[in-house]
């Protein structure tokens, strides 16, 4: 696990009121509820406070929730005791295949995990998807441009699958400044 990224995200969740809202679900999640299923095993890649473990678990899903920050995990497992909470650095950990019927993928951009999702997916399984776009470095100049998708990029990488939903552009998001964004909900062939 990487050392120096487990203690920034701790030291984040432990001190930066700002996180809170990550407490919250993600309103594109939402939105589109009626999309989701309403059993069945979900996972949460880069869960932080659980947000979204919390709106899944409400709605009868079994959540796995997966993390670098013990200290996001231990408050997610707090207010959520039902949440299998899994410490992780997502760079060496590996999805079992055919395990879920949905994965969840909100503010984290580690694109050699979209091949996993695939063979981790039940065919016919869903992909929600929400990251930041290049878009931001029009407003945040210090955004490593490797955590940000290209144009487009989210949608050509999942082509082949049936999209459902699929948005680019600036949100007004849980946060209190708007985000550039592509957001995607895919169904597994």
């Amino acid at each position: 696990m990487s050392h120096q990224d487990a203690s920034r995200w701790d030291a984040r969740y432990l001190g930066e009121a700002r996180f809170a809202s990550y407490a919250e679900a993600r309103s594109f999640l939402v939105e589109n509820a009626s999309l989701l299923p309403s059993s069945g095993l979900a996972l949460d890649v880069a869960m932080g406070l659980g947000g979204n473990a919390a709106f899944l678990l409400e709605r009868g899903l079994e959540v796995i929730g997966v993390d670098i920050s013990w200290v996001a995990l231990r408050q997610a497992k707090r207010r959520l005791p039902r949440l299998q909470a899994v410490l992780a650095d997502l760079n060496h950990f590996h999805l079992p295949p055919g395990a879920f019927g949905l994965i969840l993928n909100f503010y984290y951009l580690q694109r050699d995990l979209w091949p996993q999702f695939y063979r981790a997916l039940r065919p016919g399984g869903l992909l929600v998807f929400e990251t930041l776009t290049r878009e931001m470095l029009a407003i945040n100049p210090g955004i490593e441009p490797e955590y940000l998708l290209a144009p487009g990029e989210l949608q050509r990488a999942f082509s082949s699958w049936d999209i459902l939903v699929y948005r680019e552009g600036w949100a007004k998001l849980n946060t209190e400044h708007p985000r550039a964004v592509a957001s995607l909900i895919a169904r597994r062939p």
